[in-house]
Parts: C-alpha cells; sequence; structure tokens
C-alpha cells in the first residue's frame, strides 16, 4: 500500500476545494444524476463543466487527489481524477478506484482525465476486460475506446490483444452501448485496424449468441458505411 505522508499546504488546499464545492452545486445536473440512476455517497450535482474550470485553478497534485478521492463525495472523486498526476500514480491505485467506484459516471471520468495517461493503460485495459464485474467491464472497454481515440505514441499492434478479450463482452446485453462506441473509436483509429474489426464484426455476426450476433451485425453495418469509412484514419 503507498504511503503518503500528509503536509499543511496540500490540507489547506484541500479543506479550499471542499468549502467552495457547495456553492456550485447544479440543480439541472443533479435531477440528471437522479434520473439516470446514478447514485453517490454524497453529491451535490456540481456539472463536469463547472468542475473542470474549478480544477484548472490548481495545480496537479498526487497527494491532493488521493485526499479528494476519500473524500467520497461525487465532485471530489472527480476533482480527484482531474488532478492526480498520471505518472505517480499506480496500478494498485487503479485497481482500487475502479473496484470500489459504485456508477458508470465515475468510470468514465477517471477513464478519460487520468488512466489513459498513465504508464499502466494497455496493461489495465486488458486485465479489466477480462474482469467479472460489470463495472471493470466497463473501465476495460472505456479505455480501449479512449486509448484508440488519443493515445498518439501507441503502434497499432498494441491493440491487437484486445480481439482476443472482446469476445465474451459482446455476449453481455448490458455492455452493448459501451462495446458498440469502443469498437467503432478502435476502428476509426486506422486503415489496419478498421480491417480488422470488420473481420471481427463478420465473425461476431456468424455466432450463435444472440446478443454477439445483433452488435455483430449493427457495427458490421456501421464501420462499412461511406461516412464511417471517411473518417478512417489514413
Amino acid at each position: 500500500m503507498e504511503i503518503l505522508i500528509d503536509n499543511p499546504e496540500t490540507e489547506k488546499i484541500f479543506k479550499r476545494i471542499v468549502a467552495s464545492i457547495p456553492p456550485i452545486q447544479n440543480g439541472v445536473t443533479a435531477e440528471s444524476l437522479e434520473k439516470g440512476g446514478i447514485v453517490y455517497e454524497k453529491s451535490f450535482g456540481t456539472s463536469i463543466v463547472d468542475l473542470k474550470n474549478f480544477a484548472a485553478q490548481f495545480e496537479q497534485n498526487h497527494l491532493l487527489a488521493l485526499k479528494l478521492w476519500n473524500k467520497k463525495w461525487r465532485e471530489t472523486m472527480i476533482m480527484a481524477t482531474l488532478l492526480d498526476e498520471p505518472y505517480k500514480v499506480t496500478e494498485e491505485q487503479m485497481d482500487f478506484w475502479v473496484k470500489t467506484s459504485e456508477n458508470s459516471e465515475i468510470i468514465e471520468q477517471m477513464v478519460s482525465n487520468l488512466f489513459t495517461q498513465t504508464p499502466f493503460a494497455f496493461v489495465k485495459a486488458l486485465e479489466w476486460c477480462r474482469g467479472k464485474k460489470h463495472l471493470v467491464k466497463v473501465a476495460g472497454l472505456l479505455m480501449m475506446g479512449r486509448l484508440a481515440l488519443t493515445s498518439e505514441n501507441a503502434i497499432d499492434e498494441m491493440f491487437e490483444s484486445f480481439f482476443d478479450v472482446l469476445p465474451p463482452l459482446a455476449k453481455d446485453e448490458k455492455l452493448h452501448i459501451i462495446f458498440y462506441r469502443s469498437m467503432c473509436q478502435l476502428a476509426r483509429r486506422s486503415q489496419m485496424l478498421h480491417e480488422q474489426c470488420v473481420s471481427f464484426t463478420e465473425m461476431l455476426s456468424g455466432t450463435e449468441d444472440v446478443n454477439a450476433r445483433k452488435i455483430g451485425n449493427e457495427l458490421y453495418t456501421e464501420i462499412n458505411s461511406e461516412w464511417f469509412i471517411d473518417l478512417v484514419k489514413h
């Protein structure tokens, strides 16, 4: 377990952030979270845009991020994903955050804001795709799609291993939307990956599983459309 020594300056910033969050709550966001069934231990309904603007006032700070996460408010947890230092994040921390999260919103925030920038991004994405818990698998798929979309230095071959772990996920109806979106992001990354995604969706279309066959057919139609092919990077 990572051991960090607290310091007065970080504690001061932490208290400032905690005190500032309630006044920037947003009733519309709170209502949307409630309708979507997004539940936290405590939430003020602050919009993501407002949280990002607020976070921009502070420098990245690994200790501060851990303190904010441990507060367990929706807003402090999202702030933690915005203010942590990617190269100080450990695999243990990534696993703990994912496995103790209770909804898809915070999973998406940690993936988009932080985890794809860590040195362990590809390793954890593959590992989580093999996970047992629903939200762990969600994290794995989101990581794959986000890496395909944003990782400029990764070579195409780094994504090939995902095709080995994706078939079981295609059978899970609860993952349908995230699977679809992440596969589209992967197919857009390059011509080589587009061709592999086409072959993969053809395979899914020929399986006996109803859900895998359904999403295979939908993806095959989508990624072979003229407008989609125009989006594929050359």
